[in-house]
């Protein structure tokens, strides 16, 4: 069966982006920023994408390619004979599974928002009782079961119909759509009243604010932050390496795809810390910033009701995006693994993906008092493993196995890296990559387990 591959080359990039763009962008990244203290932390940030990001990037991407099979196949292919490799492909599916039963939740909640928004759910309404809808959601299975299924079905179908029918004509539209509404939104922030200072915040580094952190802490999370935000480590990105051309190296691409994954990160913290600073708002609030803070901010502001659509319809395309290109991962790796055909595979993983996201729905509500590792509940818990374990961890599985003897060999990597045209990867960062950047993926892996 011939492999499908990418209609074009824009398609490629703004799917891999799209996959790479997500909560950890749109989400995480702002209230991380605020809780580090601002501008130095984005700095940090900025450097180590491009010193861990980029080179791990390009691996899982070279092993995709040069394979063009999904991870457990992709090990076999490549790994020396009686090696074991290959054992790394049933984790990644393990974490896309597992990625998927809570993100799926998330997304819905995006979707949720945008609904009530659209509906004039918080017409009206006092802080505290905007504030109290969020709660409200949680506490009701129904809703929050309701738009996860919707999330669920929603993101098979565009599967079902393929590569480019399906993920990559979507894509294309949701990616383009979203780089509008986040240029627009960020434009409209930054002429609120009072706007600057929450720019100055964000983007002046300030040693004094990250001192009161901790230095170490700063540079700690923008190490893991810069990792987490581009889904490394758990094939998400080695699947859309299996359908890429040759025609262009692989450096180049993922410069690329690491730009547009940054340029929306930051352009969030551009809607939010002005609009913050410009309501009185803490920019630190943590998970609750997106539901309950920023809600209140959209109803004093002019026009809200307009610029909480537009918003929770740019969050759930970002989280969108990284939801069909999860489940596309999870529907090849079935197809190359067991021979099935799509259809087989959606139905399958469809119905399994619905029951296996019910406990992320239920942990809120009916199982609320369920506590799991360290006493977090089921989100957090689900979260824990794949953030701080199989991504980390599955990272340096795909570094060791690009550049020692016992793995694939730099030699194969590199050249599988430079084949085509555009930006190479020099021979020169053979040590960095065998000696310390294995350390810094265990630093963020030991940080994140202790």
């Amino acid at each position: 069966m011939n492999r499908e591959s990418f209609k074009s080359r824009l398609g490629f990039i703004l799917v891999s982006a799209g996959c790479a763009i997500g909560i950890g962008n749109v989400w995480r990244f702002p209230y991380v920023v605020g809780k580090n203290g601002g501008g130095l932390f984005v700095l940090v940030y900025l450097l180590f994408l491009l010193i861990m990001g980029v080179p791990v990037l390009t691996m899982e991407l070279a092993v995709g390619r040069a394979s063009r099979k999904s991870a457990v196949l992709a090990y076999k292919k490549l790994e020396k004979p009686g090696s074991k490799w290959h054992i790394h492909g049933w984790f990644c599916l393990a974490g896309c599974y597992l990625l998927m039963m809570y993100y799926t939740t998330v997304s819905g909640w995006m979707l949720s928002y945008f609904f009530k928004f659209t509906t004039g759910t918080f017409e009206g309404m006092t802080p505290e009782a905007v504030s109290g809808v969020f709660g409200d959601m949680l506490a009701n299975p129904i809703e929050m079961g309701t738009f996860m299924v919707l999330t669920v079905i929603a993101g098979f179908i565009v599967c079902s119909f393929g590569l480019q029918n399906g993920l990559e004509r979507i894509s294309k539209f949701m990616m383009s759509a979203l780089l509008v509404l986040i240029i627009v939104l960020a434009v409209n922030s930054v002429m609120l009243p009072g706007a600057i200072e929450g720019v100055k915040f964000y983007l002046l580094p300030d040693i004094g604010r990250a001192q009161e952190v901790g230095i170490p802490t700063v540079i700690a999370e923008a190490m893991a932050q810069a990792f987490f935000t581009l889904s490394l480590g758990i094939a998400a990105m080695e699947i859309f390496g299996s359908y890429m051309s040759k025609n262009n190296a692989l450096p180049g691409e993922a410069v690329r795809i690491c730009g547009l994954d940054t340029f929306v990160a930051m352009m969030s913290g551009m809607i939010i810390f002005p609009a913050c600073f410009s309501f009185g708002v803490q920019p630190d609030e943590g998970s609750s910033l997106i539901f309950k803070t920023l809600p209140n901010v959209f109803v004093n502001m002019a026009g809200g009701r307009f610029w909480g659509i537009l918003f929770f319809l740019f969050m759930t395309f970002a989280s969108f995006s990284t939801v069909i290109a999860v489940f596309e991962n999870i529907l090849s790796t079935c197809i190359d693994t067991f021979g099935w055909d799509r259809k087989r595979a959606v139905l399958i993983n469809g119905a399994f993906v619905l029951i296996a996201s019910l406990p992320c729905v239920l942990g809120y509500n009916v199982w609320s008092d369920l506590r799991l590792i360290g006493g977090r509940d089921v989100l957090d818990t689900e979260d824990f493993i794949v953030s701080n374990l199989l991504l980390p961890g599955g990272s340096l599985v795909y570094l060791l196995f690009c550049t020692t003897r016992f793995g694939w060999g730099f030699d194969n990597y590199l050249k599988e890296c430079n084949d085509g045209e555009g930006l190479k990867m020099s021979r020169k960062f053979k040590p960095y990559f065998q000696f310390v950047l294995p350390v810094l993926i265990l630093v963020i892996l030991l940080r994140g387990l202790f």
